[in-house]
């Protein structure tokens, strides 16, 4: 199986590409478009400024790439809410493969949300064997609210969707390469897909 790992100059690939070896795979951390484009499954991870990130992502055309993707995608993070319509961080235009918009916590609450949380309410094939409210890591300040695409959430400050998912693509809000057993079990059912 050929897993394609997007590089685009903001996402956190090695630890993706180390724990998708952990679990016996073996991935392309690249930003070819027709490795891209053949991979049998494709990874968009994510971490920084939206705005910073989807001028990266332009710069390779990978922006217009993406959207066009047939195969099972999962987004990481910040590349779960690039997938969405647009964020509030940096007035920044999305993909608009899912229908909803990032919006930030407010000032009441300590930002980012940094450390360990919840998921439950657990709708997908990607959380086959996990049971609600196990926990896994989370690093943001903005969030997709609660929508029809949501298949898992998350409390903090109040619900919002820790997963969504349309058609092939998938989206997580918290990094599975970083929440242990569990969020091992999650690659290896996206991996299944």
């Amino acid at each position: 199986m050929q897993i394609a790992i997007i590089d685009y100059g903001a996402g956190n690939v090695q630890s993706v590409l180390f724990a998708i070896e952990r679990l016996g795979f073996t991935g392309i951390i690249t930003s070819d478009w027709k490795t891209i484009q053949t991979a049998d499954k494709v990874i968009f991870p994510g971490v920084g400024e939206a705005n910073t990130a989807m001028t990266k992502l332009k710069a390779n055309g990978l922006d217009t790439l993406i959207p066009t993707l047939k195969q099972p995608v999962l987004g990481i993070c910040l590349g779960m809410q690039l997938l969405c319509n647009a964020s509030e961080e940096g007035n920044t235009k999305g993909l608009g493969i899912f229908d909803v918009d990032i919006i930030r916590f407010s000032n009441q609450v300590k930002v980012p949300q940094m450390g360990w949380n919840t998921i439950y309410n657990l709708k997908s094939v990607l959380f086959n064997g996990i049971n609600p409210d196990e926990y896994v890591y989370l690093v943001h300040s903005y969030y997709a609210p609660l929508c029809a695409e949501a298949i898992a959430k998350t409390n903090y400050e109040m619900e919002f969707a820790s997963a969504l998912q349309k058609n092939n693509f998938y989206g997580v809000q918290f990094h599975p390469e970083k929440s242990g057993a569990f969020g091992e079990q999650i690659l290896k059912n996206f991996l299944n897909i």
